[in-house]
């Protein structure tokens, strides 16, 4: 089966003011965001890559436009499962503002059990990223074979979720798990289980191409950033 390279999307300008975006309209890659995603195309290039999804926000179409530019056959597709979670009336508030709100401590703890007022579950926010990969693998596998490399482009909580899903964490664990932007996450799929390959990955990657005796690789884990024990709703900024 596929091995899938997930990129969450550079940083972004709601990532640097503190606000926790979802799907906000508008919310593009800030300086330092587009900086990452000009940097994308040279950290791929030993990578034979069969096509691209995208979530369908636009920081996530600016990060994967110079890689597309660099490679004018790839095939891009948009994906509404990969999207952001939504947030519902959370939405478009300072992260400051909610870290009182009794519900942080449930998405802090439990997860699973959190539910987004005006939005959606975080239950339901794994699931339908959980199907759309599984999808995209049988997709990308009958069209290119069982060896084919993708990218896919989405973000923090997203990715987070796919790692626990992945690892056969359970959801309330899944904080423990961090994705700076930009930095790269492969999963190898296979029939009996997923292989994680590369964790939050801001680095080379070249050693992800395909091998005659298969594919290896060492897991890197980034930390949380700042030192705090609470792990970062919306994914967070990451370093500078």
């Amino acid at each position: 089966m596929p091995t899938l390279i997930l990129v969450r999307h550079g940083r972004s300008t709601a990532n640097t003011a503190g606000v926790l975006a979802g799907r906000t309209p508008g919310v593009s890659l800030d300086e330092r965001g587009a900086e990452q995603a000009a940097a994308l195309p040279g950290r791929l290039s030993a990578l034979t890559l069969a096509a691209a999804v995208s979530s369908p926000l636009q920081r996530c179409r600016e990060t994967l436009q110079p890689l597309l530019d660099a490679r004018p056959g790839l095939p891009l597709h948009t994906e509404e499962r990969i999207s952001e979670c939504d947030y519902g009336d959370w939405s478009g508030r300072k992260l400051a503002e909610l870290s009182d709100d009794p519900l942080m401590t449930v998405v802090q703890q439990h997860p699973s059990a959190a539910a987004f007022p005006g939005g959606e579950s975080m239950r339901a926010m794994q699931a339908r990223a959980v199907d759309a990969v599984r999808d995209w693998n049988a997709r990308i596998e009958a069209e290119h074979g069982d060896d084919a490399t993708y990218v896919m482009c989405s973000h923090g909580d997203i990715i987070k979720a796919l790692v626990a899903d992945a690892l056969g964490m359970h959801l309330d664990l899944f904080q423990r798990v961090h994705a700076d932007p930009c930095s790269v996450t492969a999963i190898r799929y296979t029939r009996l289980r997923p292989f994680l390959l590369r964790l939050g990955d801001t680095g080379d990657l070249a050693s992800l191409a395909p091998r005659e005796q298969g594919v290896g690789a060492d897991a890197a884990g980034t930390p949380v950033q700042d030192g705090s024990a609470d792990a970062a709703v919306g994914g967070g900024a990451g370093a500078p």
